[in-house]
């Protein structure tokens, strides 16, 4: 009897071991997420603008450089307004591939020519998805913003990006 109750106990003890350990392993994934989303947000900010016809949209957008920077992109993130978003760029054009994995909200992908111009839109990626998207064709930005946000702008392919990395200013 005695045996049975100390096996009892023993198998409680295990069980409120594995339930603990299994807590700080969720707890130490949230705080790397926090990290990472912290360490994405220190990102520099800058002005950026979209020439629809339905006019002239400005965002805040952070710029992502560093490659740590450019492989976190808005993973972990859980909001995005439409006055923000995310600008990828590289140096000589080139397909560009992009994913959404750790990415909890839908996103447009805009692939921007060198000049500016709007090369083509992914609307609305799926969060959580480790289907690749294309550029379809050389780029030399991919300018990310929140899942919808470019049909409420009006934005489509052949509309004009105001960016210093495309050779044009943002108005103040």
């Amino acid at each position: 009897m005695k045996d049975t109750r100390y096996s009892g106990r023993a198998a409680v003890g295990a069980a409120l071991l594995h339930v603990a350990a299994a807590c700080a392993v969720s707890l130490t994934a949230t705080g790397t997420a926090v990290a990472k989303t912290e360490a994405a947000t220190s990102a520099q900010v800058e002005r950026l603008q979209l020439v629809t016809a339905n006019g002239v949209h400005a965002l805040d957008v952070e710029i992502a450089v560093t490659p740590e920077q450019q492989a976190l992109g808005l993973m972990y993130r859980t909001s995005l307004p439409d006055s923000k978003g995310m600008l990828f760029t590289h140096t000589t054009p080139r397909e560009i591939t992009m994913w959404m994995r750790n990415t909890y909200i839908p996103l447009d992908m805009v692939f921007i020519r060198a000049d500016g111009t709007i090369h083509r839109i992914e609307a609305r990626t799926e969060p959580l998805s480790e289907r690749i998207i294309a550029s379809e064709g050389p780029v030399s930005a991919v300018l990310e913003i929140a899942g919808g946000a470019a049909e409420r702008m009006g934005l489509k392919a052949g509309d004009k990006v105001r960016h210093p990395a495309f050779g044009s200013e943002a108005s103040p």
